[in-house]
Protein backbone atom coordinates (compact mmCIF):
# COMPACT_ATOMS: atom_id res chain seq x y z
CA UNK A 1 0.00 0.00 0.00
CA UNK A 2 1.12 3.69 -0.63
CA UNK A 3 2.30 5.83 2.18
CA UNK A 4 0.44 8.89 2.58
CA UNK A 5 1.87 12.25 1.36
CA UNK A 6 2.48 14.89 4.48
CA UNK A 7 -0.42 16.59 2.44
CA UNK A 8 -2.99 14.26 1.83
CA UNK A 9 -2.41 12.91 5.91
CA UNK A 10 -3.21 16.50 6.74
CA UNK A 11 0.47 17.70 8.38
CA UNK A 12 3.06 18.85 6.35
CA UNK A 13 6.95 20.09 7.15
CA UNK A 14 5.65 22.58 9.27
CA UNK A 15 3.49 20.58 10.64
CA UNK A 16 5.79 17.44 11.35
CA UNK A 17 8.29 20.61 13.04
CA UNK A 18 5.97 21.37 14.77
CA UNK A 19 5.21 18.00 16.34
CA UNK A 20 8.59 17.40 16.86
CA UNK A 21 9.12 20.92 18.81
CA UNK A 22 6.19 19.73 21.03
CA UNK A 23 6.84 16.47 21.44
CA UNK A 24 10.30 17.39 22.71
CA UNK A 25 9.09 20.26 25.00
CA UNK A 26 6.50 17.67 26.44
CA UNK A 27 9.45 15.20 27.65
CA UNK A 28 11.56 18.30 29.11
CA UNK A 29 8.85 19.71 31.06
CA UNK A 30 9.32 16.56 33.81
CA UNK A 31 12.30 16.39 35.38
CA UNK A 32 14.15 12.98 36.58
CA UNK A 33 11.44 12.57 39.38
CA UNK A 34 8.37 13.06 37.33
CA UNK A 35 8.29 17.00 38.50
CA UNK A 36 7.96 20.10 36.68
CA UNK A 37 12.01 21.16 35.38
CA UNK A 38 12.34 24.69 35.08
CA UNK A 39 15.42 24.29 33.37
CA UNK A 40 14.16 21.24 30.71
CA UNK A 41 11.52 23.45 30.40
CA UNK A 42 13.39 27.39 28.86
CA UNK A 43 16.07 25.05 27.13
CA UNK A 44 13.01 23.31 24.87
CA UNK A 45 11.39 26.67 24.86
CA UNK A 46 14.43 27.64 23.88
CA UNK A 47 15.11 24.88 20.85
CA UNK A 48 11.11 24.73 19.78
CA UNK A 49 11.42 28.54 19.03
CA UNK A 50 15.12 27.57 17.15
CA UNK A 51 13.25 25.15 15.12
CA UNK A 52 10.01 27.13 14.29
CA UNK A 53 11.48 30.22 13.66
CA UNK A 54 13.70 28.80 10.77
CA UNK A 55 10.90 30.10 8.40
CA UNK A 56 10.43 33.63 10.63
CA UNK A 57 9.73 36.32 7.60
CA UNK A 58 8.29 34.58 5.26
CA UNK A 59 4.59 33.39 4.69
CA UNK A 60 3.64 29.56 4.37
CA UNK A 61 7.16 28.66 3.77
CA UNK A 62 8.29 31.27 1.34
CA UNK A 63 11.69 32.19 0.96
CA UNK A 64 12.22 35.56 2.99
CA UNK A 65 11.54 38.58 0.98
CA UNK A 66 13.30 41.81 1.20
CA UNK A 67 12.98 45.16 -0.29
CA UNK A 68 15.14 46.27 -3.27
CA UNK A 69 13.29 49.55 -4.85
CA UNK A 70 11.16 52.57 -3.90
CA UNK A 71 10.28 54.62 -6.17
CA UNK A 72 8.30 57.83 -5.82
CA UNK A 73 5.80 58.50 -8.78
CA UNK A 74 4.69 62.23 -8.87
CA UNK A 75 2.40 62.74 -12.09
CA UNK A 76 -0.75 65.08 -12.96
CA UNK A 77 -2.71 63.58 -15.75
CA UNK A 78 -6.12 65.44 -14.29
CA UNK A 79 -4.26 66.21 -10.86
CA UNK A 80 -1.28 65.69 -9.18
CA UNK A 81 -1.10 62.49 -7.39
CA UNK A 82 1.79 60.73 -5.70
CA UNK A 83 2.14 57.11 -6.11
CA UNK A 84 4.70 54.94 -4.27
CA UNK A 85 6.14 51.65 -5.81
CA UNK A 86 7.32 49.23 -3.74
CA UNK A 87 9.66 46.38 -5.12
CA UNK A 88 11.07 42.90 -3.84
CA UNK A 89 13.36 40.20 -3.72
CA UNK A 90 10.70 38.18 -5.88
CA UNK A 91 10.84 38.65 -9.31
CA UNK A 92 7.64 40.52 -10.35
CA UNK A 93 6.20 41.09 -6.83
CA UNK A 94 5.88 44.67 -6.24
CA UNK A 95 3.03 47.07 -4.39
CA UNK A 96 1.57 50.41 -5.30
CA UNK A 97 0.03 53.39 -2.57
CA UNK A 98 -1.08 56.56 -2.67
CA UNK A 99 0.93 59.18 -1.03
CA UNK A 100 -1.03 62.45 -2.38
CA UNK A 101 -1.37 65.19 -0.19
CA UNK A 102 -3.03 68.22 -2.38
CA UNK A 103 -1.01 71.57 -2.65
CA UNK A 104 1.66 69.65 -0.78
CA UNK A 105 2.53 66.75 -3.44
CA UNK A 106 6.17 67.75 -3.88
CA UNK A 107 6.82 67.86 0.23
CA UNK A 108 5.49 64.33 0.62
CA UNK A 109 7.68 63.01 -2.29
CA UNK A 110 10.92 64.50 -1.04
CA UNK A 111 10.02 63.10 2.21
CA UNK A 112 9.94 59.69 0.63
CA UNK A 113 12.75 60.02 -1.61
CA UNK A 114 15.04 61.23 0.82
CA UNK A 115 14.14 60.48 4.09
CA UNK A 116 11.83 56.95 3.99
CA UNK A 117 13.22 55.71 1.06
CA UNK A 118 16.73 54.48 2.90
CA UNK A 119 15.20 53.26 5.74
CA UNK A 120 13.17 50.47 3.81
CA UNK A 121 15.69 48.81 1.26
CA UNK A 122 16.71 45.15 2.81
CA UNK A 123 13.46 45.14 5.18
CA UNK A 124 10.91 42.54 4.88
CA UNK A 125 7.86 44.01 3.55
CA UNK A 126 5.47 41.57 4.81
CA UNK A 127 6.30 43.07 8.62
CA UNK A 128 3.74 46.17 8.17
CA UNK A 129 3.04 46.49 11.87
CA UNK A 130 6.96 46.88 12.56
CA UNK A 131 7.51 49.12 9.56
CA UNK A 132 4.57 51.35 10.70
CA UNK A 133 5.90 51.64 14.27
CA UNK A 134 9.52 52.09 12.88
CA UNK A 135 8.71 55.12 10.08
CA UNK A 136 5.85 56.65 12.87
CA UNK A 137 8.49 56.49 16.13
CA UNK A 138 12.04 55.91 14.41
CA UNK A 139 12.28 59.83 13.22
CA UNK A 140 11.78 61.13 16.97
CA UNK A 141 9.76 63.79 15.12
CA UNK A 142 6.68 62.23 14.57
CA UNK A 143 3.11 63.30 12.60
CA UNK A 144 1.87 66.03 10.83
CA UNK A 145 0.08 65.57 7.32
CA UNK A 146 3.37 65.27 5.13
CA UNK A 147 4.69 62.41 7.41
CA UNK A 148 1.57 60.48 7.56
CA UNK A 149 0.80 60.71 3.72
CA UNK A 150 4.15 59.54 3.29
CA UNK A 151 4.06 56.75 5.89
CA UNK A 152 0.26 55.98 4.70
CA UNK A 153 1.82 55.69 0.77
CA UNK A 154 4.15 53.01 2.25
CA UNK A 155 1.98 51.35 4.16
CA UNK A 156 -0.36 50.82 1.53
CA UNK A 157 2.19 49.30 -0.78
CA UNK A 158 2.60 46.56 1.86
CA UNK A 159 -0.37 45.99 2.24
CA UNK A 160 -0.33 45.35 -1.85
CA UNK A 161 2.37 43.07 -1.17
CA UNK A 162 1.38 40.99 1.77
CA UNK A 163 -2.39 40.70 -0.49
CA UNK A 164 -0.38 39.70 -3.68
CA UNK A 165 2.24 37.30 -2.65
CA UNK A 166 -0.48 35.81 -0.51
CA UNK A 167 -3.16 35.30 -3.41
CA UNK A 168 -5.83 37.06 -1.83
CA UNK A 169 -7.11 40.74 -2.07
CA UNK A 170 -6.23 42.71 0.79
CA UNK A 171 -10.37 42.53 2.81
CA UNK A 172 -9.48 39.11 2.90
CA UNK A 173 -6.52 39.84 5.19
CA UNK A 174 -8.28 41.68 7.76
CA UNK A 175 -10.57 39.24 8.38
CA UNK A 176 -13.03 38.69 5.27
CA UNK A 177 -16.00 40.47 4.39
CA UNK A 178 -18.84 41.40 6.93
CA UNK A 179 -21.16 43.15 4.01
CA UNK A 180 -21.78 42.15 0.20
CA UNK A 181 -20.19 46.50 -0.64
CA UNK A 182 -19.69 49.70 0.98
CA UNK A 183 -22.75 52.50 0.86
CA UNK A 184 -21.77 55.10 -0.97
CA UNK A 185 -22.54 59.05 -1.54
CA UNK A 186 -21.49 61.70 -3.97
CA UNK A 187 -21.81 65.42 -4.31
CA UNK A 188 -24.56 67.36 -5.71
CA UNK A 189 -23.82 71.20 -6.07
CA UNK A 190 -24.96 74.01 -8.10
CA UNK A 191 -25.55 78.07 -8.18
CA UNK A 192 -29.03 78.22 -6.53
CA UNK A 193 -31.77 74.98 -5.50
CA UNK A 194 -32.78 74.23 -8.97
CA UNK A 195 -29.20 73.14 -9.75
CA UNK A 196 -28.72 71.73 -6.53
CA UNK A 197 -31.76 69.51 -7.20
CA UNK A 198 -31.29 68.73 -10.65
CA UNK A 199 -27.49 67.31 -9.57
CA UNK A 200 -28.85 64.82 -6.84
CA UNK A 201 -31.41 63.64 -9.39
CA UNK A 202 -29.05 63.13 -11.53
CA UNK A 203 -27.01 61.13 -8.60
CA UNK A 204 -30.29 59.30 -7.90
CA UNK A 205 -30.70 58.50 -11.46
CA UNK A 206 -26.81 57.03 -11.88
CA UNK A 207 -28.05 54.31 -8.62
CA UNK A 208 -26.91 56.58 -5.52
CA UNK A 209 -28.85 56.49 -2.48
CA UNK A 210 -27.20 59.14 -0.50
CA UNK A 211 -26.13 62.92 -1.76
CA UNK A 212 -24.03 65.54 -0.62
CA UNK A 213 -25.30 68.73 -0.81
CA UNK A 214 -23.75 72.13 -1.19
CA UNK A 215 -25.02 75.58 -2.75
CA UNK A 216 -23.57 78.91 -3.69
CA UNK A 217 -24.28 81.13 -0.94
CA UNK A 218 -25.61 84.46 -2.23
CA UNK A 219 -23.50 87.47 -2.41
CA UNK A 220 -20.39 85.77 -1.53
CA UNK A 221 -17.96 84.07 -4.18
CA UNK A 222 -16.40 80.89 -4.66
CA UNK A 223 -18.42 79.11 -1.77
CA UNK A 224 -17.00 75.68 -0.85
CA UNK A 225 -18.21 72.57 -3.05
CA UNK A 226 -19.91 74.39 -5.42
CA UNK A 227 -18.38 73.33 -9.04
CA UNK A 228 -19.80 76.06 -11.20
CA UNK A 229 -20.45 74.50 -14.77
CA UNK A 230 -19.30 71.23 -13.70
CA UNK A 231 -21.14 68.41 -12.57
CA UNK A 232 -20.36 68.16 -9.46
CA UNK A 233 -19.65 64.72 -9.34
CA UNK A 234 -16.41 65.19 -11.43
CA UNK A 235 -15.22 67.85 -9.95
CA UNK A 236 -15.49 66.87 -6.35
CA UNK A 237 -11.64 68.08 -4.35
CA UNK A 238 -10.44 68.73 -7.97
CA UNK A 239 -9.33 72.75 -7.74
CA UNK A 240 -10.48 74.73 -11.06
CA UNK A 241 -7.75 75.20 -13.96
CA UNK A 242 -5.03 73.75 -11.39
CA UNK A 243 -4.72 76.72 -9.81
CA UNK A 244 -1.07 77.97 -9.77
CA UNK A 245 -1.73 80.44 -7.06
CA UNK A 246 -4.29 80.15 -4.16
CA UNK A 247 -7.94 81.21 -5.52
CA UNK A 248 -9.66 82.88 -2.56
CA UNK A 249 -13.21 82.03 -1.74
CA UNK A 250 -15.22 84.97 0.33
CA UNK A 251 -17.07 83.89 3.57
CA UNK A 252 -19.70 85.54 5.99
CA UNK A 253 -21.78 83.03 8.59
CA UNK A 254 -25.31 84.99 8.62
CA UNK A 255 -26.05 84.29 4.94
CA UNK A 256 -24.21 80.37 5.06
CA UNK A 257 -26.44 80.00 8.10
CA UNK A 258 -29.66 81.86 6.61
CA UNK A 259 -29.04 79.78 3.06
CA UNK A 260 -28.01 75.92 3.85
CA UNK A 261 -31.47 75.61 5.95
CA UNK A 262 -33.44 76.69 3.57
CA UNK A 263 -31.99 74.61 0.69
CA UNK A 264 -32.74 71.00 2.39
CA UNK A 265 -36.24 72.26 3.32
CA UNK A 266 -36.34 72.39 -0.74
CA UNK A 267 -34.39 69.28 -1.35
CA UNK A 268 -36.89 67.14 1.06
CA UNK A 269 -39.90 68.73 -0.12
CA UNK A 270 -38.94 67.77 -3.73
CA UNK A 271 -37.06 64.72 -3.42
CA UNK A 272 -39.01 63.22 -0.56
CA UNK A 273 -37.87 61.23 2.51
CA UNK A 274 -36.17 58.16 0.59
CA UNK A 275 -32.94 60.06 -0.72
CA UNK A 276 -30.32 60.46 2.52
CA UNK A 277 -28.23 63.72 2.18
CA UNK A 278 -25.09 65.04 3.88
CA UNK A 279 -24.05 68.26 4.19
CA UNK A 280 -20.24 69.54 4.42
CA UNK A 281 -19.85 72.27 6.99
CA UNK A 282 -16.12 72.25 6.07
CA UNK A 283 -14.83 73.49 9.14
CA UNK A 284 -15.97 77.14 8.99
CA UNK A 285 -18.14 77.76 11.71
CA UNK A 286 -17.73 78.46 15.48
CA UNK A 287 -19.19 76.40 18.15
CA UNK A 288 -22.46 78.17 18.87
CA UNK A 289 -22.73 79.01 14.45
CA UNK A 290 -22.11 75.16 14.38
CA UNK A 291 -25.42 74.12 17.33
CA UNK A 292 -27.62 76.85 15.69
CA UNK A 293 -26.90 74.96 12.38
CA UNK A 294 -27.56 71.29 13.64
CA UNK A 295 -30.27 72.36 15.23
CA UNK A 296 -31.86 74.46 12.28
CA UNK A 297 -31.48 71.18 10.39
CA UNK A 298 -33.45 68.53 12.58
CA UNK A 299 -36.34 68.52 10.25
CA UNK A 300 -34.58 67.39 7.48
CA UNK A 301 -32.77 64.36 8.57
CA UNK A 302 -29.65 64.79 7.57
CA UNK A 303 -27.51 61.16 7.13
CA UNK A 304 -24.61 63.57 8.91
CA UNK A 305 -23.54 66.88 9.33
CA UNK A 306 -20.00 66.96 8.54
CA UNK A 307 -17.18 68.66 10.12
CA UNK A 308 -18.56 71.73 11.85
CA UNK A 309 -15.46 73.16 13.42
CA UNK A 310 -11.73 73.11 13.40
CA UNK A 311 -9.74 70.03 13.90
CA UNK A 312 -7.95 71.82 17.22
CA UNK A 313 -11.09 72.33 18.99
CA UNK A 314 -12.64 68.77 19.42
CA UNK A 315 -13.63 69.53 22.90
CA UNK A 316 -16.65 72.46 21.21
CA UNK A 317 -18.09 69.20 19.69
CA UNK A 318 -19.85 68.90 23.41
CA UNK A 319 -21.77 72.31 22.90
CA UNK A 320 -23.10 70.87 19.35
CA UNK A 321 -24.60 67.57 20.71
CA UNK A 322 -26.19 69.34 23.82
CA UNK A 323 -28.45 71.28 21.45
CA UNK A 324 -28.88 68.82 18.89
CA UNK A 325 -29.81 65.15 17.50
CA UNK A 326 -28.67 65.77 14.07
CA UNK A 327 -25.64 63.24 13.54
CA UNK A 328 -22.15 64.61 13.17
CA UNK A 329 -19.18 63.45 11.51
CA UNK A 330 -15.50 64.44 11.71
CA UNK A 331 -12.00 63.85 11.34
CA UNK A 332 -10.89 65.10 7.12
CA UNK A 333 -8.00 67.32 8.94
CA UNK A 334 -7.22 64.64 11.12
CA UNK A 335 -3.01 63.54 10.87
CA UNK A 336 -3.23 61.05 13.53
CA UNK A 337 -5.16 57.96 15.14
CA UNK A 338 -5.04 59.78 18.00
CA UNK A 339 -6.46 62.84 16.93
CA UNK A 340 -9.92 60.64 17.24
CA UNK A 341 -9.69 59.19 20.58
CA UNK A 342 -11.62 62.67 22.31
CA UNK A 343 -14.45 62.50 19.68
CA UNK A 344 -14.96 58.88 19.46
CA UNK A 345 -14.79 57.57 23.41
CA UNK A 346 -17.00 60.64 24.78
CA UNK A 347 -19.57 59.99 21.99
CA UNK A 348 -19.29 63.46 20.37
CA UNK A 349 -19.40 62.52 16.97
CA UNK A 350 -21.56 59.51 14.78
CA UNK A 351 -18.78 58.72 12.32
CA UNK A 352 -15.19 59.35 11.90
CA UNK A 353 -14.31 60.95 8.78
CA UNK A 354 -10.14 60.37 8.77
CA UNK A 355 -8.45 60.37 5.42
CA UNK A 356 -6.44 56.97 5.37
CA UNK A 357 -4.05 58.35 3.12
CA UNK A 358 -3.04 60.96 5.73
CA UNK A 359 -3.52 59.10 8.99
CA UNK A 360 -1.26 56.16 8.48
CA UNK A 361 -2.67 54.07 5.96
CA UNK A 362 -4.55 50.56 6.71
CA UNK A 363 -2.65 49.47 9.49
CA UNK A 364 -3.83 53.14 11.35
CA UNK A 365 -7.42 52.86 10.06
CA UNK A 366 -7.84 49.20 11.18
CA UNK A 367 -6.85 51.04 14.79
CA UNK A 368 -9.16 54.13 14.82
CA UNK A 369 -12.21 51.56 13.80
CA UNK A 370 -11.80 48.93 16.05
CA UNK A 371 -11.85 52.14 18.89
CA UNK A 372 -15.27 53.73 17.31
CA UNK A 373 -16.63 50.20 17.41
CA UNK A 374 -16.38 50.08 21.12
CA UNK A 375 -18.38 53.25 21.54
CA UNK A 376 -20.74 52.82 18.74
CA UNK A 377 -18.91 54.98 15.71
CA UNK A 378 -19.37 54.32 12.50
CA UNK A 379 -16.60 54.85 10.10
CA UNK A 380 -17.10 57.23 6.99
CA UNK A 381 -13.67 57.77 5.42
CA UNK A 382 -12.67 61.02 2.93
CA UNK A 383 -12.88 59.92 -0.28
CA UNK A 384 -12.82 63.33 -2.70
CA UNK A 385 -10.54 63.43 -6.00
CA UNK A 386 -7.50 64.69 -4.38
CA UNK A 387 -6.66 61.04 -3.13
CA UNK A 388 -5.56 58.64 -5.63
CA UNK A 389 -6.97 55.47 -6.71
CA UNK A 390 -5.09 53.19 -4.13
CA UNK A 391 -6.65 55.28 -1.37
CA UNK A 392 -9.96 54.63 -2.36
CA UNK A 393 -9.69 51.10 -2.94
CA UNK A 394 -7.81 50.87 0.85
CA UNK A 395 -10.84 53.04 2.17
CA UNK A 396 -13.17 49.88 0.20
CA UNK A 397 -10.88 47.12 1.19
CA UNK A 398 -11.67 48.36 5.09
CA UNK A 399 -14.76 49.09 4.84
CA UNK A 400 -16.29 45.78 4.30
CA UNK A 401 -14.11 43.94 6.31
CA UNK A 402 -15.02 46.11 9.86
CA UNK A 403 -18.51 45.98 11.71
CA UNK A 404 -18.90 49.44 11.91
CA UNK A 405 -18.66 50.63 8.59
CA UNK A 406 -21.27 53.98 7.91
CA UNK A 407 -20.88 54.81 4.72
CA UNK A 408 -17.68 55.95 2.40
CA UNK A 409 -17.70 58.77 0.22
CA UNK A 410 -16.56 58.34 -3.43
CA UNK A 411 -16.02 60.35 -6.75
CA UNK A 412 -15.41 58.89 -10.99
CA UNK A 413 -12.06 59.53 -12.15
CA UNK A 414 -11.70 60.65 -15.36
CA UNK A 415 -10.31 58.30 -18.36
CA UNK A 416 -6.50 60.46 -18.20
CA UNK A 417 -6.66 59.30 -14.23
CA UNK A 418 -6.88 55.51 -15.24
CA UNK A 419 -4.78 55.25 -18.02
CA UNK A 420 -2.13 56.26 -15.44
CA UNK A 421 -3.16 54.39 -11.99
CA UNK A 422 -5.24 51.52 -12.89
CA UNK A 423 -8.12 49.48 -11.18
CA UNK A 424 -9.53 50.74 -7.61
CA UNK A 425 -13.60 50.17 -6.36
CA UNK A 426 -16.43 50.18 -8.61
CA UNK A 427 -19.84 51.29 -8.09
CA UNK A 428 -22.94 49.74 -8.69
CA UNK A 429 -26.73 50.09 -7.78
CA UNK A 430 -25.05 52.87 -4.46
CA UNK A 431 -22.16 50.90 -3.43
CA UNK A 432 -18.60 50.65 -3.91
CA UNK A 433 -16.53 47.51 -4.14
CA UNK A 434 -13.47 45.76 -5.14
CA UNK A 435 -12.62 42.81 -6.91
CA UNK A 436 -11.01 39.56 -5.77
CA UNK A 437 -7.17 40.52 -7.34
CA UNK A 438 -4.86 39.56 -5.04
CA UNK A 439 -3.65 42.92 -2.88
CA UNK A 440 -5.28 46.48 -3.55
CA UNK A 441 -5.95 45.69 -7.49
CA UNK A 442 -4.52 49.02 -8.58
CA UNK A 443 -1.41 49.23 -10.53
CA UNK A 444 0.63 52.08 -11.80
CA UNK A 445 2.04 52.54 -15.80
CA UNK A 446 5.09 54.64 -15.03
CA UNK A 447 6.04 55.13 -18.75
CA UNK A 448 2.59 56.64 -19.07
CA UNK A 449 2.73 58.81 -15.78
CA UNK A 450 5.95 60.23 -17.85
CA UNK A 451 3.31 61.93 -19.69
CA UNK A 452 2.06 64.23 -17.40
CA UNK A 453 4.28 65.82 -15.17
CA UNK A 454 3.64 68.12 -11.80
CA UNK A 455 2.14 71.24 -12.44
CA UNK A 456 2.24 73.90 -9.37
CA UNK A 457 -1.35 73.62 -7.44
CA UNK A 458 -2.99 75.08 -4.44
CA UNK A 459 -6.26 74.34 -2.38
CA UNK A 460 -8.21 77.82 -1.96
CA UNK A 461 -8.18 79.87 0.57
CA UNK A 462 -10.51 82.15 2.23
CA UNK A 463 -11.21 85.52 3.93
CA UNK A 464 -14.29 87.31 5.31
CA UNK A 465 -15.73 90.41 3.54
CA UNK A 466 -13.21 92.43 5.69
CA UNK A 467 -10.23 91.11 4.25
CA UNK A 468 -9.05 88.83 7.39
CA UNK A 469 -8.13 85.43 6.43
CA UNK A 470 -11.03 82.11 7.55
CA UNK A 471 -11.13 78.60 7.02
CA UNK A 472 -11.57 77.23 3.91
Amino acid sequence: MDRPSSESSGVGRRGFLGLGGAAALGRSLLSHDGGWGRHGFLMSMASAAETSGSGAGSSGGLPPLKITDVRVIVTCPDRNYVVVKISTTEAGLYGVGDATLNGRELAVAEDLKQHIAPLLIGRDPEQIEDTWQYLYRGPYWRGGPVQMTALAGVDLALWDIKGKRAGMPVYQLLGGRTRIGALAYTHASGRDFAEVEDGARRAIERGFKCVRAQVAIPGLEGTYGTAGAKPAEAAAGRVANMASLPQTEVFEPAPYLSTVPRLFEHLRAKLGQEVELLHDCHEKLDPIQAARLARDLEPYHLFFLEDCLRPEYKESFRLIREHSTTPLAMGELFNSLWDCVPLIKEQLIDYIRCDLGHIGGITAARKVAALAELFQVRTAWHGPGDIGPPTHAANVHVDVSIPNFGIQEMVFFPDVAREVISGGPEFEDGYMNVSDTPGLGCDVNEEVAKKYPYRRSYLPTARRKDGSVHDW
